[in-house]
């Protein structure tokens, strides 16, 4: 099978690519990244002259460039992950949300719709869905309650994408996941920022009062049930996926500045994003019981892998937080501490 994998070059795609590469070694693999800030060629440094994996650098939003490689590749199959995905930089600035997630998302469809595309897979988040109180669980349809500019994006390219399903036929589908965490997750994200604070002896910002709920999914697990969604997966239909790994923001922080043997004294707490989803938590039956996944990795056990990889990897993450990105990374931090 070929396949176009979008957003290939980022945190989940890098990780899809490679294990694709790994458990599907006969798939061509042609990965279309835009390379913006969290794309990073370096996350598929072992790939170098693999003749299954072809990247291009180029736009989802370009439709001459995704009508050429879809025409040229004989693509049989869209994984579609390229997407804006941070909540604090929807909030800073909604527009490249909507430009890239959802328009971009609609040339895509529209030109796996002309070629006669078999599969489009819409990589997509819980998020949509908004928030949960203390009990429940998001299942397929738990009504969509987007908080975001980002989870608003997101919603608009699953109904989009169900829409070209529904009315031109168009073999889709959806799957949204949790909290995922893992190796080479750009460092503005929670784990990685609170590992990479923690070993420079930095305070570790915290919203509001830290008990927020999130469940974890690590990627390798994630990679795993897109597999098998790109494979098994029913036209039309959306399947949640989830780690069954429910944590408060602050119990994590506590976990990881514990495996680095940093002092709480390092939790900062500081003002609440504006919008802050109180939890989410994911019923994944549905994908277990149609399509047999079922997530393997132990969370504690994981997540102290995880934490080990950042320590091991520090020039990775460094290179990001001291590099290009550094006035961005300095304006965040300042802005989580009030000052």
């Amino acid at each position: 099978m070929n396949v176009l994998v979008t957003g290939g070059c980022g945190f989940i795609g890098s990780n899809l690519v490679k294990y694709l590469r790994k458990n599907r070694p006969a798939w061509k693999l042609v990965n279309l990244d835009k390379l913006t800030y969290a794309g990073n060629l370096e996350n598929l440094k072992e790939l170098e002259g693999d003749a299954n994996h072809v990247f291009v650098r180029g736009d989802i939003g370009n439709r001459e460039l995704v009508d050429h490689l879809i025409r040229t590749h004989k693509i049989d199959a869209i994984a579609h992950l390229a997407a804006e995905s941070h909540v604090d930089r929807s909030i800073l600035g909604p527009e490249a949300f909507i430009t890239t997630n959802v328009l971009g998302t609609n040339v895509l469809l529209e030109a796996a719709r002309h070629a006669k595309i078999s599969r489009f897979l819409m990589v997509s988040t819980d998020e949509v869905y908004g928030s949960l109180g203390p009990t429940g669980l998001f299942t397929e349809t738990t009504p969509l309650d987007p908080s975001s500019p980002y989870s608003s994006s997101k919603a608009s390219s699953d109904l989009i994408s169900l829409a070209y399903a529904h009315t031109f036929g168009l073999d889709v589908v959806v799957t949204r996941c949790s909290n995922n965490y893992g190796p080479y997750q750009f460092p503005e994200k929670l784990i990685p920022l609170m590992v990479a604070n923690a070993l420079n002896d930095k305070p570790l910002p915290v919203y509001g009062d830290g008990t927020n709920v999130r469940d974890w999914l690590h990627v390798e697990d994630h990679c795993a049930a897109l597999t098998l969604a790109l494979e098994k997966g029913k036209k039309g239909e959306v399947y949640n996926i989830g780690g069954n790994s429910e944590r408060q923001n602050i119990q994590l922080v506590k976990a990881i500045l514990a495996a680095v043997g940093k002092p709480e004294s390092l939790i900062k707490y500081v003002t609440d994003r504006p919008g802050h989803d109180k939890r989410y938590a994911i019923d994944a039956s549905k994908i277990k019981r149609e399509l047999g996944w079922a997530p393997s990795f132990v969370f504690e056990q994981a997540l102290q892998q995880t934490v080990e990889w950042y320590v091991k990897n520090r020039p990775w993450w460094e290179r990001i937080v001291s590099g290009a990105y550094k006035n961005y990374f300095d304006t965040q931090y300042a802005s989580r501490l009030g000052s």
